[in-house]
């Protein structure tokens, strides 16, 4: 869990796979996977150092790598450049997704058979 401030300054957790959007039009706007949207004051660039340094924390508890490891992540996530989003465009498989999907399917109706 990430957490985050609302405009009245009361703190939230929130799991950050569920976040689906970040919005920055002026105030940034997390918008989750069930719709719900939350107003916060930490800018996007923040929330995507919290995310990063969440999951970084979630890897190295499951290799074992000691937590003081981890706490220089959000150092090194800002120095990441970002790509441009028609360069992750074009290296996007959709086939492959649309395998994924579909295999995620075929189990979740032979469950219920």
């Amino acid at each position: 869990m990430i957490v985050a401030t609302r405009p009245n300054h009361s703190q939230f957790a929130v799991n950050p796979d569920l976040i689906e959007r970040i919005h920055a039009n002026p105030d940034t706007t997390l918008v989750l996977v069930d719709g719900s949207i939350f107003t916060v004051t930490e800018t996007m660039a923040e929330v995507i150092e919290r995310i990063a340094a969440y999951r970084a924390r979630v890897i190295a508890i499951a290799h074992g790598i000691p937590e003081r490891v981890t706490e220089r992540v959000p150092e090194r996530a800002a120095r990441i450049p970002i790509r441009p989003a028609s360069e992750i465009a074009e290296a996007a498989r959709p086939v492959e997704l649309d395998r994924v999907r579909a295999r995620r399917l075929e189990r979740s109706l032979a469950g219920r058979r």
